[in-house]
């Protein structure tokens, strides 16, 4: 062996064993690629869904465009940037193969020549591959950072978007599970989407490149292509069924992951920590958390188990037809038919055109599912309120001379044959303080949802100074709305902001804040925590305060006192109050709402008594009006509720 064999065959090695090298980096890349395809899908519902065929694959490529639509909003520069790369990546791989033949021959023509000749032009080849192999690392990591960056834009903007879309819906539908279950699936669909622009990008990458490589093999041999579609298609059909198998199984699962996130957060949540322990739940929880997750792991057990089996059996097809091809193209070496550089660059272009052709097909399952996945985020979007803003609105009047009128009113909420509210006729008149009273389910709340129209009425209508309420925009009537319900929220924000919500526009403005919190009486508490209105509330952040459940009422009341609304709503204002403080509140709402419409649910009859006038309710019906005096004379409902109160303090 002379000095050129010798150098030829380490510099084989070495490059055999870099290409090696390449292609299990690439196979990695894959498989990850796949897993993050399919776990960003997990937990979407669609019940009894099955197995999905080659058709529908197909028709859930028209996702894609919309997809890409989404992409290209969220940054125009690093979609355009990335596409380009990409693009200019696909012939380097063609490029390194046809250098490298070059490098061969010319190696070997230098070894078997006779007289001594110039080493310029190889030492030329060798600079030309070092560059494109320099370059095409280059290029890919570029294209990775692009990904990274447009993936985290692209998180941030649609999880906005859900967000600006999820403001627009009716509350009706937030009460629906039907609903949470197309919110949750859209808030998956926020995070890994971008691997499908990374996967539609490389399949176009790689079909350039593969055109230039099965030239080659064609022009050669072109039973070669048959050879190569027998090595890769078996494993594609193999991992076409088992992701549809995986999709089938993981979309039929969200009701139970709901619950199962449900459980982790009992188990383990501020909120829910006291009656954990004073009921002693965890072992429930525990219980019921490993039933549920015990269960998932079985059925993604047998699946994997299966898929694992038939993928040996399918890689041993592929390595057959593989190493069927690489016999012919030696064979044709050393009958002399081919150069020692053709048979490097056919050998490399095979292997590469197998694993190409593997990526494509793989790769079109995976955005085939992510694109069946996308339908979820896109059918969140298209939602729309029931709640219908007329298209030329009436201006809320000002000041309300006659009142919101009901006529004969009723409600029932989606999914349910029950009435809520139903026959409701009566009048809120200007400056009057309406009560509501009824047992519990009675349909009190629904019925001041109704008159701040969070929801509209399914039967009947409500008028506002004669006029249907569906004629004013609803956003402008909320304005002048001041409402607080009995499930207020105890946002996690500084008392400053905590008051700030009920008119959120006026945030900065702390003279009103500190205002709202005098009428609420909230601002004896602000003066003795230690940051005042900046004061942080609840345990979840960092130098946090809880607070007690009348403290934090109070804290609700002043949101109500934050706008100058035209009607004052409280749900339950008081119950967390002891008797001094309720009275004080009570003292200070009835001067603050002179002249003013207000409406008042409370339990305490020594609370409603103070109303104008009182509305009785059962079974979400009207049954009795009138004041408190009235309504005890008549020796109704609302007498037999307030004497029962009363024989408790007898």
């Amino acid at each position: 062996m002379n000095q050129g064999e010798r150098f030829f065959g380490k510099w084989l090695a070495r490059r055999n064993a870099r290409r090696k090298q390449e292609e299990d980096q690439n196979a990695a890349s894959k498989v990850a690629g796949s897993q993050h395809t399919g776990g960003a899908g997990n937990g979407s519902p669609v019940p009894g869904a099955g197995r999905l065929s080659f058709k529908e694959r197909l028709e859930a490529l028209r996702n894609l465009p919309e997809f890409f639509r989404l992409v290209w909003q969220t940054s125009p520069r690093i979609t355009l940037a990335d596409s380009l790369l990409r693009i200019a990546r696909s012939a380097i791989p063609v490029a390194i193969l046809y250098v490298g033949k070059l490098i061969i021959d010319q190696i070997v023509f230098l070894g078997q020549a006779k007289t001594a000749h110039s080493h310029r032009l190889l030492w030329q080849l060798v600079a030309i591959e070092f560059g494109l192999a320099i370059l095409s690392d280059g290029l890919s990591r570029m294209i990775t950072l692009l990904d990274s960056l447009l993936g985290d834009l692209f998180s941030n903007y649609t999880s906005a978007k859900i967000m600006t879309h999820a403001a627009t819906l009716d509350l009706d539908q937030f009460e629906d599970s039907a609903f949470y279950d197309k919110l949750e699936r859209a808030r998956q669909q926020t995070t890994g989407r971008t691997v499908l622009l990374s996967q539609v990008l490389s399949q176009v990458q790689d079909l350039i490149t593969m055109g230039f490589l099965a030239a080659g093999l064609v022009v050669f041999n072109p039973w070669l292509i048959i050879l190569l579609l027998v090595a890769v298609v078996p494993a594609f059909l193999g991992e076409a069924h088992f992701n549809d198998r995986s999709y089938a199984l993981t979309r039929g699962q969200t009701p139970e992951r709901r619950e199962l996130d449900y459980i982790r957060y009992l188990g383990a949540s501020d909120e829910t920590a006291k009656e954990v322990k004073i009921f002693d739940l965890s072992g429930f929880l525990i219980d019921r958390f490993r039933t549920l997750s015990d269960q998932f792991y079985k059925d993604n057990r047998r699946l994997v188990i299966r898929r694992s089996a038939w993928g040996t059996v399918f890689a041993v097809v592929g390595s057959v037809g593989y190493y069927t091809a690489y016999i012919v193209i030696i064979l044709k070496a050393v009958n002399g038919s081919l150069s020692i550089g053709s048979l490097t660059f056919l050998a490399g272009s095979f292997r590469q055109l197998r694993s190409l052709l593997e990526g494509i097909l793989s790769r079109f399952t995976s955005v085939s599912q992510g694109a069946i996945y996308l339908r979820d985020l896109f059918e969140f979007f298209e939602i729309r309120p029931r709640i219908k803003i007329a298209s030329h609105p009436r201006p809320f009047p000002d000041p309300i001379r006659l009142g919101f009128q009901f006529e004969d009113v009723g409600f029932r909420y989606t999914n349910t044959d029950r009435w809520a509210n139903r026959h409701l006729s009566f009048t809120l008149r200007p400056g009057e303080k309406l009560a509501l009273v009824g047992e519990n389910g009675a349909g009190k709340t629904t019925l001041v949802k109704l008159l701040a129209r969070l929801y509209d009425p399914t039967e009947g209508r409500i008028l506002l100074d004669g006029v249907d309420l569906q004629e004013y925009d609803p956003l402008v009537l909320r304005k002048h709305i001041g409402i607080i319900f009995q499930d207020y929220l105890r946002y996690q924000m500084t008392l400053a902001q905590n008051i700030a919500v009920g008119n959120i526009s006026e945030k900065d403005d702390r003279e009103l804040i500190e205002t709202s919190a005098r009428q609420s009486l909230a601002s004896a508490l602000a003066e003795r925590l230690p940051g005042k209105y900046d004061q942080a509330l609840g345990r979840r952040f960092r130098q946090g305060v809880e607070l007690s459940g009348g403290e934090w009422q109070k804290i609700a009341l002043a949101r109500a006192y934050m706008r100058d609304a035209a009607l004052l709503i409280l749900d339950e204002p008081t119950a967390a109050l002891d008797a001094r403080a309720e009275y004080e509140v009570f003292q200070r709402f009835a001067e603050l709402t002179k002249g003013k419409m207000a409406v008042l649910i409370s339990h305490r009859f020594s609370t409603v008594r103070m109303a104008d006038r009182i509305l009785v309710l059962d079974k979400g019906e009207l049954i009795e009006i009138g004041s408190h005096e009235e309504l005890l004379e008549r020796q109704g409902r609302y007498a037999e509720l307030f004497n029962l109160q009363a024989m408790g303090y007898r």
